[in-house]
């Protein structure tokens, strides 16, 4: 039985009651440690020397018969959520595809940002925000939109009506 008074009832305990270990060790930091970071870091600037050739971007000739105006006005497109991109990002919307109902538009696009192999993509039906509505004049005729996909699912950046006919 021990004497559970004497050795302070409930009050914490500053030492551990298993033998702990209180050398304590110092790193040496020598010439073998030294040359190892700089060898390390050789090795990585190396590695993205070597890969940083085939990550550049590629034109696949997909502009070359674009107006250099169209696309400077298209770059410079805005929303009230910020800007546009460019004609790359946005997709061509036929006019079944998106309608207009009491001053409100809705799109349909697909619903996953990306192709999966031998499936068909699912088309779903996307409120435009108020804000993402480009107000001034389309000037390629067509109607656009720049969906953006995250996890919460799709939304739409900007939308820019066509003529509907």
């Amino acid at each position: 039985m021990s004497n559970w008074i004497d050795s302070g009832g409930d009050e914490p305990r500053l030492y551990s009651a298993r033998p702990t270990n209180c050398k304590v060790e110092y790193r040496r930091i020598g010439c073998a440690t030294r040359w190892r970071s700089v060898a390390g870091l050789g090795c990585a600037l190396a590695l993205i020397a070597f890969a940083a050739p085939f990550g550049h971007a590629r034109d696949r000739g997909q502009f070359v018969n674009t107006n250099a105006e169209l696309k400077a006005w298209f770059d410079g497109l805005r929303s009230g959520k910020g800007p546009c991109c460019s004609d790359a990002d946005g997709s061509a919307l036929s006019d079944s595809d998106w309608d207009s109902k009491d001053g409100h538009y809705r799109v349909r696009v697909p619903r996953l940002g990306y192709v999966l192999e031998g499936q068909k993509q699912e088309l779903v039906w996307v409120d435009v925000p108020e804000e993402a509505v480009i107000s001034e004049p389309n000037r390629v005729g067509r109607t656009m939109v720049w969906p953006i996909y995250g996890y919460t699912g799709v939304t739409i950046r900007c939308f820019m009506p066509g003529s509907m006919t």
